[in-house]
């Protein structure tokens, strides 16, 4: 891919973050696998465990560092493919999305930095992050999501196939 400097600016950014879509845009499955539900008993619960509070998880600190650290790491194009999957939601069933930039130089390039994670459930987050290109900022204040899968923070698809979305390139999966 050609791009250019000028005026092409966010778009040589965005097909770039494409490329580094080996790691990451957006699809649907944004799914709430929500709390069941309380039942219809009058009778508490005998449990001693606390339920999170509604609308962020149990430690939001530990929530928020890990969520930090998993989109740094499914960024970086120094994470092999098979440790990218592990970070992105339903990633066995997206490695073909993943796989289809994996020959990308501009992958090699891009990164990104997570600066906001805002928590809407116990297992969902609103995600602000600079997408960087050798290090420069190519789409500041991008934002995305993450979601608590198997008890790991993951980039969403929907996430994900935004960002190919925006590049204009057709990817099977998204």
């Amino acid at each position: 891919m050609v791009f250019e400097r000028r005026g092409g600016h966010l778009r040589a950014g965005v097909l770039a973050a494409a490329g580094v879509l080996l790691l990451a845009p957006a699809l649907a499955s944004c799914s709430d696998n929500g709390n069941s539900g309380a039942g219809t008993t009058t009778t508490p619960p005998t449990t001693t465990k606390t339920t999170p509070p509604v609308g962020r998880p149990a430690d939001p600190v530990v929530a928020k560092a890990e969520i930090i650290r998993n989109w740094t790491a499914f960024f970086d194009p120094k994470t092999p493919a098979a440790e990218r999957v592990k970070f992105l939601e339903n990633g066995e069933r997206m490695q073909a999305v993943l796989g289809a930039f994996g020959g990308d130089k501009n992958a090699a390039m891009t990164s990104a930095k997570v600066t906001g994670v805002e928590f809407t459930s116990a297992t969902g987050a609103n995600v602000t992050y600079d997408l960087l290109v050798g290090g420069n900022p190519a789409l500041p204040g991008a934002k995305g999501t993450s979601v608590l899968q198997n008890d790991t923070w993951k980039v969403s698809v929907k996430t994900l196939c935004g960002l190919v979305e925006l590049s204009g390139v057709t990817v099977p999966g998204c």
